[in-house]
């Protein structure tokens, strides 16, 4: 299941990011002489309520899902790793910081967060990508917090903090390698999360403005005509479900292999 989920991940990055080299139609273009086709030799996924080739559509809205999906997910893990290693290492005053920071934050539902913050700016892929961070960077940071209190207590940790060994040495060298597996199983399951998250802003109709698209967007705009045209929102719906689908497979086999060396150690 991992080297399938991995193949299907590349497979669909490819196409996403390289598929219009190959794929004459245009995204953008309209034909009033077309619209709702279902899927054909012309349209091999069919057209949308303006014409427009759902396919080609697929291939530029993958480009803005997946961008919004790893940037938001890279930033909220390793927000995460920095604030929860930080914590963990220091304890004292920096970890009951940590912890009032992290209350605030779950103090209000994540999803209804985001609507807040989304409401107020004009949606972007980075401004997206930034919101989608700020509000999913609490979980990496207390399961990281978690391990890094476990590292401190080590006799070695000790060891080289009574030598006055540099914290940020410590850190480096000694906490990121113990704390990369966890990073990897949060960013992986992070992607997921944002895609779904801007699909669902998306959906309501807060996510990407036209003429920008992403799944999330081609499914809002498919809303009024599912009951007609199900090929519209099935495809991109589709999309969402393999990628997260995928990602969850190598999450759960990264953490296999996680708590194996746990056992092992």
């Amino acid at each position: 299941m991992p080297k399938f989920s991995i193949l299907l991940l590349v497979a669909i990055v490819i196409f996403s990011f390289f598929g219009n080299y190959f794929y004459a139609n245009d995204a953008y273009t309209l034909h009033p002489d077309a619209i709702l086709l279902p899927p054909s030799l012309s349209a091999p996924l069919g057209t949308d309520r303006l014409g427009r080739d759902i396919l080609a559509r697929l291939m530029e809205g993958g480009k803005v899902s997946l961008t919004i999906g790893v940037g938001s997910a890279f930033i909220s893990s390793f927000v995460g790793l920095i604030l929860g290693s930080l914590a963990g290492y220091f304890r004292g005053g920096v970890d009951k910081t940590f912890v009032v920071m992290v209350d605030l934050f779950l103090t209000f539902p994540t999803f209804f967060l985001l609507l807040a913050l989304v409401s107020y700016v004009n949606a972007s892929i980075w401004v997206l990508i930034v919101i989608i961070s700020v509000t999913g960077w609490m979980t990496t940071a207390r399961l990281i917090r978690s391990e890094s209190f476990q590292i401190t207590s080590k006799p070695y940790i000790k060891i080289l903090n009574i030598a006055k060994v540099s914290p940020i040495k410590i850190l480096l060298k000694y906490y990121a390698p113990l704390l990369a597996p966890i990073f990897f199983v949060s960013f992986t399951f992070g992607v997921g999360g944002a895609i779904l998250a801007e699909s669902s802003l998306s959906f309501l109709g807060l996510g990407i403005v036209a003429p920008q698209m992403s799944w999330g967007s081609i499914i809002s705009s498919a809303k009024d005509v599912v009951e007609i045209a199900w090929w519209v929102s099935f495809f991109p719906g589709l999309m969402i479900f393999l990628v997260t689908f995928s990602l969850i497979n190598i999450s759960n086999y990264l953490q296999q292999l996680t708590n194996k060396k746990e056992i092992s150690s």
